[in-house]
C-alpha cells in the first residue's frame, strides 16, 4: 500500500493507524499547492479531490477519506484492536467519535487556516471550537482515551486535529484533560514513528 500524505494534516491520523496495526505502507509526499507528489504523479490523477489522505491499495484502487480509511485499517488487522468488532454497539460508539471529530472539529478549523477570514467568522469559529473541545473533555475525565482505557482508531484522528491548535496559537490551558491526552498519545512508540517520519518530531 501507498499512503499519500502531508506532514501535519489529517492523513498523519491514518499514518499513525497504519503504524499501530503494523501494516507495511510506502509513504509518498503530496504537495498540497501544486498538487504533483514525491513519486512524481500529479496528485489529482490519483484523487481528483486534491486533499490528502489517499491509500494506494496494493490492487491499484484508491480510498480516500480519513473516517474510511480507519475504519479500512483497522478492519485489515483487527488483532491490533484499533476498532471493536464490527456489529457490535462498541463498534457504533466508536464510530460515532470518528463522525464527530470529523464533522465537529476537524472542519472546524477550517476557517482558521485563511488569513483573509474575517475576525468575527475567526471568532465564531473558535467559539464553536471550544464548545467540542468541552465535550471532549468531559469524556477524558472518566477515561484515558475516547473509547475507554485503550488507544483507538479515533484517538489518533482527535490526536492530529487537536494538534492544530499549537500551530494556529490556539490555547488548550482550559482543558487539561485534553492536553494530558496529546501528552499520552505522543508518547506512544508507533506515534512517534509517525512523527518523526513526517518530520514533526
Amino acid at each position: 500500500m501507498k499512503l499519500y500524505y502531508a506532514p501535519g494534516a489529517c492523513s498523519l491520523a491514518v499514518h499513525i493507524v497504519l503504524r499501530e496495526a503494523s501494516l507495511p505502507v510506502e509513504l509518498v509526499k503530496v504537495d498540497l499547492a501544486s498538487k504533483t507528489t514525491d513519486d512524481g504523479r500529479n496528485y489529482l490523477t490519483l484523487n481528483p479531490k486534491g486533499y490528502v489522505p489517499t491509500l494506494l491499495l496494493d490492487d491499484g484502487q484508491a480510498l480516500t477519506e480519513v473516517s474510511v480509511l480507519l475504519q479500512y485499517i483497522a478492519d485489515q488487522s483487527p488483532e491490533a484492536g484499533l476498532l471493536p468488532a464490527p456489529g457490535t454497539l462498541e463498534r457504533y460508539r466508536a464510530l460515532e467519535w470518528i463522525g464527530f471529530i470529523a464533522t465537529e472539529i476537524h472542519k472546524g478549523f477550517g476557517p482558521l487556516w485563511s488569513p483573509a477570514t474575517p475576525e468575527l467568522t475567526r471568532q465564531a469559529a473558535l467559539d464553536t471550537l471550544a464548545r467540542r473541545f468541552y465535550f471532549v473533555e468531559r469524556q477524558l475525565d472518566a477515561a484515558e482515551y475516547l473509547t475507554g482505557s485503550r488507544f483507538a482508531a479515533p484517538d489518533a484522528y482527535a490526536f492530529t486535529v487537536l494538534n492544530w491548535t499549537g500551530y494556529l496559537k490556539v490555547d488548550l490551558e482550559r482543558w487539561p484533560n485534553i492536553r494530558a491526552f496529546l501528552g499520552r498519545v505522543a508518547a506512544r512508540p508507533r506515534v512517534r514513528e509517525a512523527l518523526k517520519a513526517e518530520g514533526l518530531a
